[in-house]
């Protein structure tokens, strides 16, 4: 029997689950905060980045008492990646551009917030030439003449870092400040998009530089899912042990596998920044976040997770997983892509591989036919909506994984043709 308590009491299973999870971080990464979503996180984690700049512009008054007034006038900037989502709340809304094209609330990013493209190699602004597959040699091509064509993952994570590096730049040339740059570090609703090698440190640097923050919302993709990395924002880091230029964030953000179906999610970030928070006098409390029957889930969770090596298990079914898709990808055109990492993958389906016209429709029937028919839940993301998204749980094994690329290439090739006649009156698959 567990006494439901509130955020202002500690129970040791909210002491001993904090330790835990800041274990499992880089660096100074020591203070959590409990809450019970993933947009609590991120609300949340935007209010800390904001407390850290209040605190430079009043230090900055303090040292210069003749450019108070011009403090009085900075304004704090997000930096935000297109197609992003990080949460429902006003806060949150704001900074994920893929609501934005949803409907009428909010139809644009405030002003507050710069917003800059999204680091798809495949399909994006600046897209990498590639192999159709191995055996072929055939490469695929855009002929959008927006976009431009990159000879390496180098490049493109150049060319990508550099809109970042421009906002910053104007950002502080202006006067006003940078507060934080928030990205997923694996962005599943924009269609599954792990950025290229270098992006992420290129755009910290710019975004340290200009005195912000990074906050890493790792609300999909952390707890090991991605298999080579316990967590998404170190999926760039360099594969040689040498942890000396390492992405550490400022403020992470977790939460749906958390309490793995429990409401349980937790922001954790730097005692430098917490007690900047905690000096603007706005105590931070939450009547159910961090009660000991979720909590008593989050260690459950994490205890299952090391003794079953579940990130051991993601990484060699998702790599067995990916040279399934390969395989099928050989004997079906409409497969264009193929990415991700571990258990966070996506197909990319389109109705031709030259110049990659999305196969949205045939993406949604693939989907639905998969739940109805096969009964495998997958979902559909992606600016075009014909990404399908492949997060399963992370004891998936590798029968599982024979089992849904066998139904996945039924519904591609056997059940799609019949249907073909009539996608346009089959709406759109709700994901």
């Amino acid at each position: 029997v567990f006494l439901q308590t509130n955020t202002r009491y500690l129970h040791p299973h909210a002491s001993l689950l904090a330790k835990k999870l800041s274990d499992l971080l880089p660096g100074s990464l020591d203070v959590v905060f409990f809450v019970n979503s993933g947009s609590e996180a991120n609300d949340l984690a935007l209010r800390l980045a904001r407390a850290h700049s209040m605190q430079k512009i009043r230090q900055s008054s303090l040292d210069s008492a003749n450019n108070s007034q011009l403090n009085d006038e900075k304004k704090d900037h997000i930096i935000c990646i297109d197609h992003a989502y990080h949460g429902h709340t006003l806060a949150t809304l704001d900074v994920s551009p893929y609501k934005h094209r949803q409907g009428k609330e909010i139809e644009e990013c405030p002003g507050y917030v710069r917003r800059v493209p999204c680091p798809n190699v495949y399909r994006g602004m600046h897209y990498i030439e590639r192999k159709e597959n191995e055996k072929s040699g055939e490469k695929a091509s855009i002929s959008d003449t927006k976009q431009q064509h990159c000879i390496s993952e180098m490049e493109a994570a150049k060319i990508y870092a550099s809109y970042v590096e421009l906002e910053c730049e104007e950002i502080t040339s202006q006067g006003h400040s940078v507060s934080a740059f928030l990205m997923e570090g694996g962005m599943s609703v924009a269609g599954v998009i792990l950025p290229p090698k270098s992006y992420l440190r290129r755009c910290v640097d710019a975004v340290h530089e200009a005195g912000g923050l990074y906050i890493a919302d790792e609300v999909q993709t952390g707890f090991g899912r991605l298999g080579k990395c316990m967590w998404a924002f170190q999926y760039s880091n360099d594969d040689d042990g040498d942890t000396s230029n390492e992405i550490i964030p400022d403020i992470v953000t977790v939460g749906k596998p958390f309490g793995n179906g429990m409401p349980l999610a937790a922001v954790i970030t730097t005692p430098r920044i917490a007690s900047a928070f905690e000096s603007l006098g706005v105590e931070y409390f939450n009547t159910f976040a961090g009660s000991p029957v979720c909590c008593a889930a989050g260690l459950g969770m994490l205890d299952v997770l090391s003794k079953e090596r579940l990130q051991e298990n993601a990484l060699s079914v998702g790599n067995y997983l990916l040279g399934l898709f390969r395989e099928a990808k050989s004997r079906n055109e409409m497969i264009g892509d193929i990415r991700g990492s571990g258990l966070f993958l996506g197909v990319e389906l389109v109705r031709d591989n030259q110049t990659l016209e999305p196969a949205t429709e045939e993406t949604s029937f693939v989907c639905s036919m998969l739940k109805d028919k096969y009964k495998i839940l997958t979902s559909v993301d992606g600016p075009h909506e014909n990404v399908i998204v492949i997060k399963p749980p992370m004891v998936f094994s590798r029968e599982d994984a024979v089992l849904f690329v066998s139904c996945f290439e039924k519904a591609l090739v056997e059940d799609l043709p019949v249907a073909r006649d009539s996608l346009r009156d089959l709406g759109r698959t709700p994901t």
